[in-house]
């Protein structure tokens, strides 16, 4: 991966918070744009942008407003900044179409591992020689090309959401539990608060591909074990 190709989208009110960012990503080589409120965010959005640091307290258009737009119309990978880290903003944030939550103040180590686990996703299946396509009945995934259809319909899933459904689909029948998940999707040591993440995840993807959510036909609950695809 060229990291001088890669360009990442800061989005604060904070004009120190945004410099801050700016100085430190393009210390890792990366390219930079800002913007200082959702609106702006949205505006300024186009396709060179490869991921997007998104705080959620700002002014004439929230973060959490901005992601569920930005999502209407691209899965580009988005980073929650905030300084609220309760269960139930990490639910909403996620549950907006999040991939990643990050709470101020932040470990830049921890935020640049975060970004580079991100965007190695999109090119780690097709480099390991993965499956391209699997089908398991009416759901296909095409890893390749980082699509996914069920009866025929596109879906539209964030790079998280394809990580998960890839790692099922990729190992049709066998459980794993919400810490194997964790470690494997987003290549970290599991703690105990990355429950949430991994559940609200599951829940999201279950309401895209599944017609009825209270009996899911692919994404299965082991009670008490973890999750699987049959």
């Amino acid at each position: 991966m060229n990291r001088k190709a890669i360009k990442i989208l800061i989005v604060d009110d904070d004009k120190d918070i945004r410099q801050m960012l700016s100085i430190l990503l393009s210390n890792e080589g990366y390219d930079t744009a800002q913007a200082e409120n959702g609106q702006q965010a949205i505006e300024i959005f186009d396709e060179s942008i490869d991921l997007i640091l998104l705080d959620v307290m700002m002014p004439v258009m929230d973060g959490v407003a901005a992601c569920i737009k930005l999502r209407e119309k691209s899965n580009v990978p988005i980073i929650f900044l905030t300084a609220k880290d309760t269960d139930m903003d990490q639910i909403t944030g996620l549950g907006a179409g999040a991939d990643d939550y990050v709470s101020k103040p932040f470990s830049p180590p921890v935020l640049s591992a975060r970004i580079r686990t991100l965007l190695r996703r999109s090119n780690s299946h097709t480099a390991n020689n993965e499956q391209s396509i699997i089908k398991i009945r009416n759901l296909i995934i095409n890893v390749s090309e980082h699509k996914v259809t069920v009866d025929d319909k596109k879906l539209k899933l964030t790079p998280t959401e394809f990580d998960i459904l890839y790692l099922l689909m990729n190992n049709k029948g066998r459980v794993y539990s919400i810490e194997q998940i964790y470690s494997i999707v987003w290549d970290e040591p599991y703690m105990k608060s990355s429950s949430n993440t991994v559940m609200v995840h599951i829940r999201k993807l279950r309401e895209k591909i599944e017609n009825d959510t209270s009996n899911p036909e692919y994404l299965k609950t082991e009670w008490g074990v973890g999750y699987k695809i049959d």
